[in-house]
């Protein structure tokens, strides 16, 4: 099947202009030897009926390919969700909703929301801890608090002398191969002691080597790992002991921020941080590596509107 899927973006879009394509290849990625699988009961005993469903031997229960995926309840066509697909993953500094809604012909909001689908199929659930150098540092990604207006920043409930930034932190593993360092990165409430230490226990395999700046909740840093730290107001480098892997990330997710979707919820930080993330460890792949990569994700990551733009007090991808 990956013989036949495009190289290009021009390619792409001719191919998946076809929904028979599209069809296909959606049917060809969610179940193996294409055989339908019922998402109800898990059952490969099933029958086709008209319009590409299936109804299930087992449990009576009709279903199609988009069901259990991103896809669910999306009147727009495969063709257009794989365009969409192939542009958000491969486009370096990310691309504006916008930029979508002119591009394939749907209005802004569906966009808005389609590239929030796609960033939810391409998050990294990994339970492989990170290992051998590894770099931590955080940064802080938002507004300026000192020139918004008192009235913005009484409606955001920003005290005087408080941030309207939100931290971030994030885990660089080094590899002796030049452009094969992967990260991770999420949004943090603080960057005390107790936080970061749950966060390296999680994602720092026990015996690696950590390195970070000189900030005060890395001191006596009692997680099973060699610790060493470069004091930044005296050096940024010290042998091979440096957070600069980091720093580089940071520039380029800041880039793409400011230059591209120029101000982010606090709320759905933790989605731009999983698209930057698959993009930066997916870097030395080819565009239709990347893309098959990407879709291979849609299975169990449904998203309705109404979850995405809810609101509530505890925010997803935050850790405590």
């Amino acid at each position: 099947m990956s013989s036949e899927i495009p190289m290009t973006l021009a390619e792409a879009i001719v191919y998946f202009s076809n929904e028979s394509n599209a069809f296909a290849f959606i049917r060809s990625m969610r179940w193996e030897g294409s055989v339908a699988v019922c998402p109800a009961c898990s059952s490969k005993e099933s029958y086709p009926l008209a319009g590409r469903l299936w109804k299930c031997k087992e449990c009576g229960k009709k279903f199609s390919v988009r069901v259990g995926t991103i896809f669910e309840d999306s009147p727009l066509s495969l063709g257009k969700w794989m365009s969409a697909f192939w542009l958000i993953v491969n486009a370096k500094n990310g691309i504006s909703s916008y930029e979508i809604h002119r591009a394939i012909g749907v209005t802004q909001k569906t966009a808005w929301f389609m590239l929030h689908r796609i960033r939810m199929a391409i998050q990294n659930g990994s339970i492989e801890k990170l290992k051998g150098i590894v770099e931590s540092d955080e940064c802080f990604i938002g507004p300026n608090a000192d020139f918004m207006h008192k009235s913005v920043k009484k409606k955001k409930g920003i005290a005087p002398g408080y941030t309207a930034k939100t931290m971030v932190w994030g885990l660089l593993e080094r590899s002796q191969e030049k452009g094969k360092s992967k990260v991770r990165a999420k949004v943090l409430k603080n960057s005390k002691k107790p936080t970061l230490l749950a966060g390296i226990h999680a994602n720092v395999e026990a015996g690696s080597e950590l390195h970070t700046d000189s900030w005060v909740g890395y001191k006596k840093l009692n997680a099973n790992v060699v610790h060493k730290f470069v004091d930044h107001a005296a050096e940024y480098v010290r042998d091979n002991v440096h957070t600069n892997g980091l720093e580089n990330f940071w520039c380029l997710l800041k880039r793409t921020i400011k230059g591209t979707y120029v101000s982010v919820n606090a709320e759905h930080l933790f989605r731009y941080l999983d698209e930057q993330c698959f993009r930066f460890n997916e870097r030395k792949d080819n565009d239709q590596g990347r893309f098959l990569k990407a879709v291979a994700g849609m299975v169990g990551k449904r998203l309705t509107y109404a979850a995405l733009t809810g609101r509530s007090d505890s925010l997803p991808g935050t850790a405590a």
